[in-house]
């Protein structure tokens, strides 16, 4: 199956953030993608008072992503913000396109590195995984990647490949700590996974808030046997790649560790 890693940099307008959605979704459909993925956050970027942007899975924002698969023949995966009780929002992942709809609300909120995601964002509580072409996928979102079960989950769920937007802070040590938690989450679970990133905001020419994790880019896609197959720099750009759902069951078959697990 041929994906498309849409690494850029949101704004804290989601009009203008559409737009980008738009024009990437359309030239990853003319370059054979069938699965679109959008970092954490693609409708606002963090930084921007969410909760007065939230909108509910059928409002307008979500309904314009759910028009914009639909007429390019794909599926989208992009990050965006719901409404929630207390005035809290949910850092919601809607996946939408041809036979697909489902949404994934981030169930480990990041309270960590001075950062306190919970004061603001509802935690979700399911793990959700949609079928793309016959490709069962897993959803995860960003600080998820911390956490191996989540991805054992969707391996336990059938996956082959999962897809764990992000927006990954930066800050000393933070772009290795990606780059090995990524791959690491692969060999765990013995199945794709790509990981897409906000980009750097200097790398789009914007100034970097100081506070908000904004995104580093390095944007990956990484094999079951947790080789990097294809990846990015810090700035923006759309990543096409090849996912043979074949590699997950011929790894599985050398290194076992699903089928050896012990507790």
């Amino acid at each position: 199956m041929r994906i498309a890693l849409s690494q850029l940099t949101t704004g804290p307008d989601p009009a203008r953030n559409l737009a980008a959605v738009r024009e990437r979704t359309r030239r990853a459909a003319d370059a054979g993608a069938r699965l679109v993925v959008f970092p954490e956050a693609t409708m606002a970027s963090f930084g921007t008072r969410l909760a007065p942007l939230a909108e509910p899975l059928d409002g307008p924002w979500a309904e314009e992503v759910r028009r914009i698969a639909a007429e390019a023949s794909v599926t989208v995966v992009a990050g965006m913000f719901t409404p929630a009780a207390d005035g809290k929002v949910t850092n919601t992942l809607l996946a939408t396109g041809p036979g697909v709809e489902a949404a994934y609300d981030k169930i480990h909120l990041f309270d960590a590195f001075g950062f306190t995601e919970s004061a603001t964002v509802a935690a979700g509580s399911k793990v959700v995984t949609v079928l793309v072409d016959g490709v069962r996928v897993g959803l995860a979102t960003c600080y998820d990647v911390r956490f191996p079960e989540l991805f054992r989950a969707h391996a336990d769920a059938g996956c082959a490949l999962t897809v764990l937007p992000a927006s990954w802070g930066a800050g000393p040590g933070k772009r290795e700590q990606w780059e090995l938690l990524v791959r690491a989450r692969a060999l765990d679970a013995t199945l794709w996974v790509a990981a897409v990133g906000q980009a750097d905001p200097a790398a789009s020419g914007l100034p970097v808030p100081p506070k908000a994790p904004t995104g580093i880019g390095h944007s990956a896609l990484v094999a079951p046997d947790g080789t990097v197959r294809a990846r990015l720099d810090e700035a923006p750009g759309l990543l096409i790649a090849e996912v043979d759902p074949a590699e997950v069951e011929s790894v599985r078959r050398q290194i076992p560790v699903l089928a050896n697990r012990r507790l």
